[in-house]
């Protein structure tokens, strides 16, 4: 047990005899029957001598013990001038302020030197992203009704010591009584707990403190709890019973269990998201976990961390858990590892992070006083003791029941924020793999806070978060038990109906809350998408058939699709049910659709149109129609794809769906504008917004607009394109589907360009690009790919690096814009490009009639009749404006 920071005194001032005694005799790591043998005096000696109960101690007991102690002359002199002034032979001096909180604070004029002196504790430190917590806890203790004991929990190295410090020090003021602390020592009994509470406290027996606090308020900080809770339970008890001023605070890696205890959580520093490192150095930096690992890292390094570095600062943050020892240690390595060295060494083995278990070595706590029962510390002892973080964890994972165990490796499988729901499915039992039998898992939950195992954070139902260290020890445990697999196949069953529940969302007009669900989820998804591939390819295929939307959505089509194509070709989904397999099938062609692989996937649309036309699956018919329209659209089905539009219009007719209506009259509007018709193509936009507003569908509302901004600029109406064009552009940023944004924003670009408007045109063609350059990065899903396990895409399949669909609209305004300033040869130039790299047949058209208006090149007449032909496109009056002195010089008609 040891006392405050500074040494225990005397009432009056001075370091009483039974202070220093014990205090020695712990340095010298003896017990009192141990120090009785070596004095050669008797045991109750000692320990009368220790609680103060003998107040004349014989001059030559006392130079046995010193003897005994083996004091040097500085330490021998002040032991015997101690028990000097216990026998009487000095009197006690009034006029000193005492280092205890025990003393009356009115006996100096100077405040603020009372105060300082009335504090009992070692002095406490800068604290990174803490200062909620010091507000609330200093709150709640200075309350009229604040709880008594307040007990700070959490996983050693979480930072309870220090936040209990800086509180302690916040509300001193508030505790004229005084504030002093106790670091409990392994191995205390309760006479040990309490007198050394009674030492800081300034008294030698619990009669004498009621009288010296006479109901003023002081606090007392208890650290480390859990080296002996029976007896600190038992003292605190004891205390409370006496004195009702007394606030106590603690701290330990669980609580107390005393009756009106407060239990205070500590949690991790928060961590930045994925991808916070984009935001820069000042927006990375102010989250508490990179503060203070750069705080640290300048400790040990000149620099600050480069750009070069930020990603695996972020990451690193990250995979500690923004546990502040972990954050700690690992920042120290930085004297000689740059952070991507550190990242790539260490990021796999967080739980190897060494740290020290000697309470010498306390971060907080470093008085002379030794811990109860521990021998002299040396290098030797000191190294024999230093643990890993996994030690660290274990031993709170002790603390559990053997039920309590095993869930907390279940629940170790969720890689990142969960709900109490999953949470309730992941328990479920064995027997019950459906969760039919609810479980209530909020007792466990509870439990696990308690311990810091656990961590709470936000307001949404996706809030709770085991700690990385946890869950990795969890995981490990998992592992040496041979349970890993099972408990990887719940997870992903789990993963799976979550998934099925949010996929009817995903169109229609909780869109982008289904979103947004499955985006908090995206780790696990990836996860148990990557090891139910392997061991159960049916759960894997259920969840994979219900993400297309959603990887469209988030520009992981090309991933997706080869994670469907896979499932599918695996022999073990052969048998499965033919409605599954068709939704995948279907899931596998819409998403081809999004990079260029149309032609590729066809059969399969038609295929998959099939099978839910013989299972009378009207659902599954409209989509499959939808889909398999879009795809003849992009390879030149165009009457086709106009015959499937329309069926889908007559079928939504017949079953009263309203969506579809809306969804089949917005590809009717296309067939219009690609035979000319602006008028009939306007017509149907109307009949979908309404639609789409009767259903509450905004996205589809948001597209018609971007469609009737295209119709604006085919008429020629710019300015009302520009204006249509930019609200449905903002809107679609709302609704989060780039895709679609990026091509509204090729159609104002375009309308700014032919009106003449070059400043800002040139203001969206900067933004398209770097649309264009972020979306290599995410849309092939190469990070994504790599972490769960799928193989890279093919080169081929980076369809948004330059030379994707936004080429080709970029190109084709760059040529309006140099046809604007006259410069035909440089026009001429970009029309060819577009034309080469147009995405949509349209925008192919329209480049080569800006080619053949450049050059009056007849040759290039030729490619627009074979364009035309190919995709049953119709030239507008002012493109056919534009080319008629062209084809009159060839003496072709004048008309297409």
């Amino acid at each position: 047990m040891t006392p405050d920071h500074d040494r225990s005194r005397s009432p009056a001032g001075r370091t009483g005899l039974p202070e220093l005694l014990r205090a020695h005799r712990r340095a010298a790591g003896l017990t009192q029957a141990e120090l009785a043998s070596r004095a050669r005096v008797g045991v109750r000696t000692v320990r009368d001598l220790e609680r103060g109960r003998s107040v004349r101690p014989q001059r030559t007991t006392v130079e046995l013990l010193a003897t005994a102690l083996e004091l040097d002359a500085a330490n021998r002199a002040a032991f015997l001038a101690a028990a000097r002034g216990a026998a009487g032979g000095e009197p006690p001096r009034t006029d000193v302020i005492s280092g205890t909180p025990g003393v009356d604070a009115g006996v100096t004029s100077t405040s603020e030197a009372a105060r300082a002196r009335s504090v009992a504790l070692p002095p406490p430190v800068a604290l990174i992203g803490r200062d909620r917590d010091v507000s609330e806890l200093a709150g709640m203790l200075t309350a009229e009704r604040s709880p008594r004991l307040v007990s700070l929990v959490g996983l050693a190295g979480v930072g309870k010591t220090a936040l209990a410090l800086a509180v302690a020090h916040a509300v001193a003021r508030a505790h004229p009584g005084g504030v002093a602390g106790v670091l409990v020592g392994e191995g205390s009994d309760g006479p040990d707990v309490l007198a050394a509470t009674m030492t800081v406290l300034g008294a030698a027996r619990l009669p004498e403190l009621v009288a010296r606090l006479a109901g003023r308020p002081a606090l007392l900080v208890m650290d480390a709890v859990e080296r002996a809770p029976g007896p600190v339970a038992e003292t605190l008890h004891r205390l409370g019973t006496v004195l009702p001023s007394l606030r106590v605070l603690v701290t330990g890696r669980h609580p107390v269990g005393l009756p009106g205890e407060r239990v205070w959580p500590v949690a991790p520093l928060e961590v930045p998201p994925p991808d916070a490192e984009h935001s820069g150095p000042a927006t990375l930096g102010s989250w508490p976990a990179v503060a203070l690992f750069t705080a640290r890292l300048a400790q040990v390094r000149r620099d600050p961390p480069t750009p070069d570095e930020l990603p695996a600062l972020a990451a690193l943050v990250r995979r500690l858990g923004g546990l502040p020892l972990a954050i700690e240690l690992m920042a120290a390595r930085g004297r000689l590892l740059d952070l991507t060295e550190l990242l790539d060494r260490y990021g796999d083995r967080v739980l190897d992070l060494t740290t020290s278990a000697d309470p010498a070595a306390h971060t907080r706590w470093d008085g002379s006083e030794a811990a109860t029962r521990r021998p002299p510390a040396t290098d030797a002892t000191r190294a024999a003791v230093a643990v890993t973080l996994r030690d660290a964890v274990a031993t709170s994972y002790r603390l559990l029941a053997p039920d309590e165990r095993d869930a907390l490796r279940r629940l170790a499988m969720f890689g990142n924020r969960w709900s109490v729901e999953l949470a309730e499915e992941m328990l479920a039992d064995e027997a019950d793999r459906d969760g039919t039998v609810a479980i209530d898992p909020v007792p466990l939950l509870d439990r696990l806070v308690e311990l810091g195992l656990l961590s709470v954070r936000g307001t949404g139902p996706f809030r709770f978060r085991l700690l990385d260290a946890v869950r990795d020890f969890a995981i490990e445990q998992a592992v040496g038990g041979g349970e890993l697999t099972c408990v990887r196949r719940r997870h992903a069953e789990v993963v799976a109906r979550l998934v099925a529940r949010t996929a009817s969302d995903l169109a229609g007009p909780r869109m982008l809350d289904a979103v947004h669900r499955l985006d908090e989820v995206s780790s696990d998804i990836s996860t148990a998408l990557a090891h139910a591939a392997t061991d159960d390819p049916l759960t894997a295929l259920r969840l994979a058939a219900c993400l297309p939307r959603w990887w469209r959505f988030r520009g992981r089509d090309v991933a997706g699709r080869q994670w469907l194509r896979r499932l599918l070709a695996d022999p073990r989904t052969a048998d499965a049910d033919p409605i599954l397999r068709g939704w995948a099938s279907l899931g596998v062609a819409r998403l081809a659709a999004e990079h260029g692989a149309e032609a590729d996937e066809l059969s399969t649309a038609r295929a998959a149109l099939e099978t839910f036309r013989q299972a009378g699956d009207v659902t599954g018919e409209l989509e499959a129609r939808s889909v398999l329209g879009a795809l003849l659209t992009t390879v030149g089905g165009h009457d086709e794809a106009r015959e499937q539009a329309e069926a889908v219009l007559r079928l939504a007719a017949r079953n009263g769906r309203t969506r579809d209506l809306a969804v089949a009259q917005n590809s009717l509007a296309w067939h219009e504008i690609r035979v000319g018709d602006l008028g009939a193509a306007r017509r149907r936009l109307a009949a979908v917004d309404r639609l789409a507003a009767e259903g509450g569908e905004q996205r589809l509302r948001v597209l018609a607009w971007a469609n009737r901004a295209e119709v604006s600029r085919l008429e020629g109406r710019y300015a009302d394109a520009v204006d249509q064009g930019r609200r449905a552009a903002a809107a679609l940023f709302e609704l989060g589907d780039p895709g679609h944004r990026r091509r509204v924003l090729g159609t104002v670009g375009l309308a700014l360009a032919q009106d003449g408007r070059a400043a800002e045109a040139t203001e969206v063609l900067s933004e398209l690009r770097a649309g264009s350059a972020e979306a290599t990065v995410v849309v092939p899903g190469q990070q994504w790919v790599e972490r769960v396990g799928l193989p890279r895409p093919r080169s081929d399949d980076t369809v948004l690096s330059w030379g994707g669909p936004e080429a080709g609209i970029c190109a084709l305004i760059e040529g309006n814009l140099a046809l604007h300033r006259g410069d035909r040869e440089l026009a001429a130039e970009w029309f060819a490009a577009a034309a080469e790299a147009g995405h949509d047949r349209r925008d192919v058209v329209e480049a080569l009639v800006g080619l053949a208006a450049s050059t009056s090149d007849p040759s290039v007449l030729d490619r627009l009749d074979r364009a035309c032909e190919e995709s049953g496109i119709l030239l507008l009056p002012q493109e056919s404006g534009l080319l008629y002195a062209l084809m009159a010089a060839r003496g072709g008609p004048a008309e297409r």
